[in-house]
This record gives C-alpha cells, structure tokens and sequence, in this order.
C-alpha cells in the first residue's frame, strides 16, 4: 500500500508508463553510488521507479536506466540486480508466512490441511514445489469440489520444503493452508508480489487455473478453479 502522502502512481523509468506504485519496485543509489532496491519505499535519495517483473529489471540494468534517470554518471549496479530483488521478494515472502503462522493463520501437516480445506476460511493452499504429486493433487480436488462457486481459492506453488520448513518452524513441510485475518492476507500479498515479479502478472481468482498442482514450475502461484 502506498505510504501517507505518496503519489499513488508513478512513472516507470524504462517504458514511462504510469502504473500505480504497488506494481513498481523503487530504487535508490547509496552512500557508495551501487543501486540497491527499496521494497518499502523508505530509504532517503531520489527513488527509480521501474515496473516489478524481472524482465522490466534486467532490461533496465542493461541499458543502464539507473544512471539516466538520476543524471549521474557515476551510480553503478553491482551483480545481476534482478536476483537481488527476486530475493528480497522472496524472503518478504517467507518472512509473512512465518508471521501468519505466529498469528495462527496458517496450518500444515496433511491432516490439519485436510481439515483446513474442507471446512475453515482459507484463503491459500501451500504446496512444496519439490513435494510429492499424490497429497498435492488430493487436496486440490478438495478444494476445487468446495470453492467452484466462491471465485476459487489460490494455490502457492513458489517455495521448496526446505524453505517452508524454516518460515514455518516445522520439519518436512509439504503442505500448508493460509487462513484469513490479516497476517494471512498480508502473506498473500506478499506471496503475490513474488509471482508478480517473476512472471508478470498475478492469475486471475476467477479464471485462473490448476490443472496438474504440481506441476507448478516454482514461478508463482496459480488458482483453484472448477
């Protein structure tokens, strides 16, 4: 969400297409002159405005944006800046996920997200992208029977085991369903941005979807749809 008083639109440096600031990533150059992303829009200096996909970053290191639009020579980019991004997303990411799971908004274990999935308020369903096709699959055709009538529930395909493990403090973590209530959404959204920025786009909650869960090539999250 834009900050108090922030414009709620901005203009993209490489394209100059004006997009509203939550589909833009802001840059700064440091103390030293080396470009570094501002996820939260809070660091001081003169913010690069650039649209929030990999290919919009690439591009703009490549032709070196950065130093245009702040009209000095002298800023530089350190090391391939579009991985530097993908993993601050992808660390806000996690970091909510855990968050959610210290607000109760999130479960896991097979059995919890069964349950989860047949009868509580969820909002996602978690899936290890390196986890097994036949629990996978199961729980999306739970959740396809139940939500087909409700606009669909999103299905998170982005992280590995490994990953969720440590976000949510468990060993072996294949599956996990995100519930509503804030910290819940909030990880949503974060979990959004991620897919955002590595593909493009967001799926649709209405048209999206899932044919094979697991099939899901770690890019983003698609959605549960009849």
């Amino acid at each position: 969400m834009p900050k108090r008083n922030e414009p709620l639109e901005r203009s993209c440096a490489l394209t100059r297409a004006v997009r509203p600031v939550d589909e833009l990533i802001r840059f700064v150059a440091g103390p030293d002159g080396i470009i570094v992303p501002d996820l939260r829009r809070r660091l001081p200096g003169r913010g690069v405005w650039i649209t929030a996909s990999r290919q919009s970053v690439a591009e703009a290191q490549k032709k070196k944006v950065f130093s245009r639009a702040l009209k000095d020579g002298s800023v530089r980019v350190e090391g391939d800046l579009t991985d530097q991004v993908d993993a601050l997303i992808e660390r806000s990411a996690l970091n909510a996920l855990s968050l959610a799971r210290k607000a109760g908004e999130i479960v896991s274990g097979f059995s919890k997200v069964e349950a989860a999935v047949r009868g509580q308020d969820i909002i996602g369903l978690v899936q290890a992208r390196d986890g097994g096709d036949d629990g996978a699959r199961k729980l999306a055709a739970i959740a396809r029977a139940r939500f087909a009538d409700t606009g669909g529930c999103r299905i998170i395909g982005c992280f590995t085991s490994a990953q969720l493990d440590l976000a949510l403090g468990r060993s072996n973590v294949i599956h996990a369903a995100l519930l509503a209530g804030r910290a819940g959404e909030n990880a949503l959204v974060r979990v959004e941005e991620l897919e955002r920025f590595r593909t493009g786009s967001v799926s649709d909650p209405v048209a999206g979807t899932l044919d094979d869960p697991v099939a899901n090539d770690g890019a983003g999250s698609a959605v549960i749809q009849d």
